[in-house]
């Protein structure tokens, strides 16, 4: 009966979809985006953010045009037949929203999961994505950097640094962006030189003791040949958790440097080279603290700190550290040849990660009064080495004249990554003895594929596409654990070894109609699939049971979507409809081994998400711009697999999947000012909301985070022409104290702590040269 209801629910947003769109139908003209590609199709839910400064948006007073990669040619954003929020890097910059998982507060259709560091760390679309620590388990939402997949989850916690935007592409992309794409792609794209000579260096301070600072030149170095940029940056925040312990000071901060070096060269009308290098150091300490407690014992060991929504102390001796270091170099070729595009990307990433966290919530403390058989001390030690390379080889075709179905270009190519992680993980526990264990482990994985996406017009409003991919995954790892007693205690299993391989090959790809009801109004339907190759669940505590592979996991999706424009293009109105199914969901479960509650990694069986998604963006004067975008999603598990020995409840069928909630939303309102000295005042605000989420997959009702919603706002004062503007902003203004992860454990829960939980404030600046 749920599910039926379900259905009527979906069917009756769809019904409401439609009305909408005939409302938005309008009668101007929209040339700028159907010259961008040769093809013009329906964009779904795309997230336009306007660059904050007024002179950066087209003069006529229109919305602006926003060219994306998204179908792996540069395309007008208003074309592409795909679900896509666009945010650009110069907004994201202005807002302090300057890594991934603060991206996500502009983008409804995404969430991102906080857990200790970056390497636990992940993002969501669509109430979708993956949570697990194992390096035998690929991301749900691919990362894509210049064309460079990044392989692990936790590479994608980057600080950003020369970003041009962030394509959001959401619903299984496994055609053109691969297998690790079945609920999204996350796409950044940084900024190419000029042939102008140009440079700047900006500024940021806010309270808490945040501070940021970049710098960067670029332009010619042989006109019309070679161009080249660099960029660096520095960024440093103390945190905003007090160690209450002796000396501990401010964590939950982080210090951050990087540099990144881009060279463009044209060596003739047909070639263009691109090489790419980037280096990037972070440290940081992560910090959850107690949120919630039931059990006596707890609160006298965590004491004077007392658990609560609002607290922000911790008492630990041992305080969470993390160094992580990302770097690589690519190099991309295009060449041309009778309309013909033909492109190779070659790129190596390394990644370096290591973690010293405490796993209890009292650090490696001696005081034995807090140390406890219930509530020991342990601290943990974990290094990470993985590295990656990559080879792409496509081809895009012009329009290509057939004489019964009117004319068709594609997109083809090859595919080729190999990756190897080797890893160690030391646990120390203290009670009234001291136990340890170690555990060395590693993964190789190779993935072979071939693709090919064709868009048919078949005439001048009607468009089919059709596409597909091949891959093969070979995928093997070894383990060993080594312990100091023969049998389990505290966070420890005994010693033991094995290693395995696995391999599996499959099909994903995507068909779809796309049909224009005017120059101004399009829409579209779209079948895809989604594939996730096999895993192992590799980590410190593996256990025999572990040495089976998962089955892949694949995702079916039917999407629908209306697009418009209107009043020349000062209104644009976006709707898009999605069901997507998931067989052998790949996700942690908690499970028994020798009495002690371990988490597991298995085929948890089938889930599925549905929704609508919205996006208006009017500028009704030249001087004001609005913009709003929501997200309704339903993720739910459909059908719980439960595992031998489980220690949750299994009757999860109907249940809320975790970082998923039902409604999101974000709006933004900007207004230019100029001033009769001849500069601009710029007043902007923005508000992000969300209801209630759910952040444990056994539905704890102690991880469970109520609805909030944050507002932000900034004046900036620039001068046009002269190359400089400093701006003044506040963030969560309301003062809305919230949680980006809750974690429930024996008589405790812990509590994420975001950098904007509480109100803050800061001044940027800007200098072009």
């Amino acid at each position: 009966m749920k599910k039926q209801n379900r259905n009527e629910q979906w069917i009756k947003a769809g019904l409401a979809a439609s009305l909408l769109a005939g409302a938005a139908h309008g009668p101007a003209a929209a040339a700028e985006d159907q010259a961008a590609e040769s093809t013009v199709g329906a964009s779904a839910a795309v997230a336009t953010a306007p660059d904050f400064a007024a002179e950066r948006l087209p003069a006529d007073g229109s919305v602006p045009s926003v060219t994306v990669t998204a179908t792996r040619r540069s395309a007008s954003l208003q074309s592409v037949p795909l679900a896509v929020s666009v945010v650009s890097g110069e907004q994201l910059e202005l807002a302090n929203r300057t890594s991934i998982d603060t991206v996500v507060q502009e983008i409804p259709s995404a969430t991102f999961r906080q857990q200790g560091g970056n390497k636990d760390s992940t993002i969501f679309v669509r109430g979708i994505g993956t949570i697990s620590t194992s390096p035998g388990v690929e991301p749900t939402v691919s990362t894509v950097v210049d064309g460079v997949v990044y392989a692990r989850p936790g590479q994608a916690t980057i600080d950003l640094l020369d970003v041009d935007r962030i394509e959001v592409l959401r619903g299984p992309q496994g055609t053109l962006f691969g297998k690790n794409a079945s609920s999204g792609v996350l796409n950044i794209v940084s900024l190419a030189p000029g042939e102008a000579l140009t440079g700047y260096v900006d500024g940021a301070a806010y309270t808490g003791n945040e501070r940021r600072v970049r710098a960067g030149v670029s332009g010619s170095l042989q006109p019309d040949v070679l161009r080249a940029s660099i960029n660096a940056a520095y960024a440093k925040y103390d945190g905003n958790v007090t160690n209450v312990h002796a000396g501990g000071g401010k964590v939950n901060g982080y210090e951050r440097r990087g540099v990144r070096g881009r060279l463009d060269i044209t060596p003739n009308a047909d070639t263009d080279i691109t090489l790419i290098a980037d280096y990037l150091k972070a440290e940081s300490s992560p910090t959850a603290t107690p949120y919630k407690q039931t059990s006596a014992v707890y609160a006298q060991a965590i004491l004077p700190v007392v658990a609560g929504t609002e607290n922000r102390q911790v008492n630990y001796d041992i305080e969470n550290a993390i160094d992580d270091t990302n770097k690589g170099v690519s190099a991309q070729v295009n060449w041309r040849r009778n309309g013909y595009t033909l492109t190779s990307i070659t790129a190596w990433r390394g990644w370096d990660n290591t973690q010293h966290t405490t796993s209890s919530a009292i650090g490696n403390s001696t005081e034995a009064v807090r140390v406890t058989a219930a509530y020991p001390a342990t601290g943990d030690i974990g290094t990470l080495e993985f590295t990656q390379a990559s080879q792409e080889l496509r081809i895009a075709s012009p329009g290509i004249g057939l004489s019964a179905l009117g004319t068709v270009d594609y997109v083809a190519g090859l595919y080729y990554l190999h990756g190897k992680d080797r890893e160690t993980y030391q646990r120390v526990v203290t009670t009234t003895a001291r136990n340890s264990g170690r555990a060395d482990y590693g993964v190789e994985s190779d993935s072979y594929s071939a693709f090919g996406e064709a868009t048919i017009r078949i005439d001048p409003a009607w468009r089919i596409i059709a596409g597909a991919r091949w891959t093969r995954d070979e995928l093997s790892y070894d383990h060993a654990r080594t312990s100091t007693q023969p049998f389990t205690f505290t966070g420890v299993q005994p010693g033991t070894q094995s290693s395995g391989s696995t391999a599996n090959s499959a099909w994903s790809g995507r068909l779809g109609i796309q049909h224009d009801l005017s120059a101004t109004a399009t829409t579209y339907a779209t079948w895809s699939r989604g594939y996730k190759g096999p895993a192992y669940n590799v980590f410190f505590n593996m256990l025999p049971r572990d040495t089976l592979a998962l089955a892949p996991e694949t995702s079916n999706s039917v999407e629908l979507g209306f697009k418009a424009t209107a009043f020349a293009r000062r209104l644009t109105f976006n709707a898009a409809l999605f069901r997507t199914e998931y067989a052998n969901y790949q996700a942690n479960f908690y499970d028994t081994a020798a009495g002690a509650v371990v988490t597991r990694l298995i085929n948890a069986g089938d889930v599925s998400t549905r929704g609508l998604e919205l996006d208006v963006t009017a500028r009704p004067t030249r001087e004001l711009t609005l913009s709003g975008a929501l997200a309704w999603t339903d993720a739910q598990i459909d059908q719980f697999r439960c595992p031998a020995a489980a220690a949750g409840s299994c009757n999860l069928n109907g249940a809320t999947l975790p970082f998923a909630p039902r409604f999101k939303s974000f709006v933004r309102a900007a207004y230019a000012l100029p001033l009769e000295s001849g500069h601009t005042l710029n007043f902007s605000a923005d508000y992000t909301y969300q209801t209630r989420t759910q952040f444990d997959l056994l539905q704890s009702p102690d991880a469970i985070q109520p609805g909030y919603g944050i507002v932000n706002g900034a004046v900036e004062l620039a001068q046009p022409g002269q190359g400089w503007r400093i701006a003044l902003i506040g963030k969560n203004l309301a003062n809305k104290s919230y949680a980006s992860n809750l974690a429930a454990s024996t008589g405790y829960v812990t509590r994420a702590v975001p950098r904007d939980t509480s109100r803050y404030f800061g001044i940027t600046a800007r200098k072009e040269f």
